[in-house]
């Protein structure tokens, strides 16, 4: 595969990467559970815990990392936010109230900010371990 095309297809890779590894952790963390508690005072919560959250936000760390330290950007953000997005509107559209695409929407803005940020901390920070040290400048 030469130089030129060999970029384009590893973006193309990451892209595709994040988003399945985005898909498979919302079903893993969030797509089993579907039940609204109901408390003593009679509102409602859920369907997901707190723990559920943190627990799909931790592991996609990951992923993003992966591919933020490699220089695979469009793969971090755009695929993770892809996959979340795409996660979201399949488990959330038997809504018949229409509002489940203010969630999704939501979900795409949020996780595509998330994403860039954590991609661009995760870039200074390995762009930083990969340089060498700066030669001190000593005047004669």
């Amino acid at each position: 595969m030469s130089q030129g095309l060999r970029k384009p297809v590893l973006q193309l890779l990451s892209i595709l990467a994040t988003a399945g590894v985005s898909t498979a952790m919302w079903a893993a963390w969030l797509g089993w559970d579907q039940q609204y508690d109901v408390q003593p005072d009679g509102t409602m919560t859920g369907p997901y815990e707190t723990w559920q959250v943190i627990g799909l936000v931790l592991t996609l760390l990951v992923p993003v990392y992966w591919a933020a330290s490699r220089r695979y950007f469009v793969g971090a953000v755009l695929g993770t936010t892809a996959g979340l997005t795409a996660a979201a509107f399949y488990d959330w559209s038997d809504d018949t109230s229409g509002l489940f695409a203010v969630g999704v929407g939501l979900i795409m803005m949020g996780s595509l900010a998330a994403t860039a940020v954590v991609s661009a901390v995760t870039a200074a920070a390995t762009d930083h371990r990969q340089r060498p040290p700066a030669a001190h400048y000593r005047p004669s």
